[in-house]
Parts: C-alpha cells; structure tokens; sequence
C-alpha cells in the first residue's frame, strides 16, 4: 500500500516533467580544411590576343590592342562601360559569359544570334581570351 501511494505522489511529478515539448536541433558541423571550389584557369594575354586573331573575332569587333576594325559586333575598347551597364557582374565574368553565351546579354544596339558559339573553344582558351580582353591598356 505504501509503494502505491510512493508511486501515485511521484507520479504526477514526473508526467509533469514529461510534459513539457522541447525542439531539439542539431549542432552546426565545423568544417576542416576547404571546401571544394571550381577555378577558372589563369588565362595568359599573349595567347588571348593570338587566339582572338585566329576566331577572326577582329572581324566583327573593333579592339585597338588588337587592331581590329569591325563593326558587326559590339566595340570592344568600351567593354568596362557595356559590363556597367550590363550589370552581369564584374568585367572578367561579363567577358567570359559573352564568350560562352553570347546571347545572354547583348549590348543594346545589336541582335541577338549574331555573335556564333564558341563551343568548342577549352576552358583554358576562353580564359586566354578574358585576359586578353580585359588586361590594362
């Protein structure tokens, strides 16, 4: 008799203590070493401008470093002012997208599916010619 009442006057006490909901999450997990991250290789110049007479690119855009006179493309000595008002992101990603995928933004003033795919350019290639195209005069 006397355990039942032992356990009738604890009982309370402990299905109120049991009562209570609590969100338990878990813990952040610290991460050691770096994370993977995916580089664009460095791109050299010399073989951008190289690369840049080969495409025949000075055929469509006019670039003084080059000395090209087109005029069927976008003028390429303005590029820092076309990736400002393009708002696409920093020079060198605005000059690499419009290499990949020419037609994700093109500079007002000029049609859409002009500029062909450079596809079969290498990662390295297209990183040549980003350097080429937006080192300091």
């Amino acid at each position: 008799m006397r355990r039942r009442l032992l356990v009738l006057a604890v009982l309370p006490a402990f299905l109120a203590a049991c009562g209570g909901v609590k969100t338990v999450s878990p813990l952040p997990q610290t991460v050691e070493g770096k994370l993977p991250t995916t580089t664009q290789p460095t791109g050299d110049p010399a073989a951008g401008k190289q690369l840049f007479s080969a495409q025949g690119c000075g055929a469509c855009h006019t670039y003084q470093p080059a000395a090209s006179t087109g005029k069927v493309g976008p003028d390429l000595d303005h590029l820092s002012a076309d990736a400002q008002k393009a708002n696409r992101g920093p020079l060198p990603d605005y000059v690499h997208e419009s290499i990949v995928d020419p037609n994700a933004y093109v500079v007002p003033g000029f049609q859409q599916g002009v500029m062909p795919s450079f596809a079969s350019l290498s990662p390295q290639q297209v990183a040549d010619l980003v350097a080429f195209l937006t080192k300091p005069s």
